[in-house]
């Protein structure tokens, strides 16, 4: 079924901020799991998870369109230096997707796709679910102080 071409750019452009979360988080993700940060990466990781399959989902909805899925085409990177900066980094890029799906799904109702409104709107929660979860971290860290939150990312050695 041939799609509406600017929601193919759309879908295209948020599977290009998709792809380059996996990249981000799972970097990020990695280097808590190199210092010792074992809940934070396992929590991280998890979020990579969730854009995997947000990228999926897009790239699934492109094709039906019979468009071609632009996967090669990543946005900048903000590898964070220490975790404060990667949760923060995190987070801002999570609020700039919440406005870019609401922005979308504004245009799929235009062009009458409530299949798409849905799709978008299901991974709309997702992201403002890893808004939600970057605001607690902050708020933790803003409470008990970087030192104390750190402690308890660390997860007790296995016997």
């Amino acid at each position: 079924m041939k799609g509406n071409k600017e929601l193919l750019t759309v879908l295209n452009s948020l599977l290009a901020d998709e792809l380059t979360a996996i990249n981000q988080y799972m970097v990020h993700s990695e280097m808590c799991e190199n210092w010792g940060y074992g809940k934070l990466h396992m929590a991280i990781r998890k979020q990579a998870m969730d854009e995997m399959h947000h990228a999926e989902w897009l790239i699934e909805r492109i094709l039906f369109f019979e468009g071609t899925p632009t996967v090669s085409k990543l946005n900048p990177m903000k590898i964070g230096k220490s975790v404060l900066e990667m949760i923060s980094n995190d987070n801002n890029d999570e609020l700039f997707a919440v406005n870019a799906y609401n922005k979308a799904i504004s245009l799929a109702r235009q062009v009458e796709d409530q299949v798409t409104v849905d799709l978008l709107s299901k991974i709309l929660k997702m992201e403002e679910g890893h808004v939600d979860w970057a605001e607690v971290q902050r708020a933790q860290i803003d409470q008990m102080g970087i030192e104390n939150y750190l402690g308890s990312q660390i997860e007790a050695p296995a016997c």
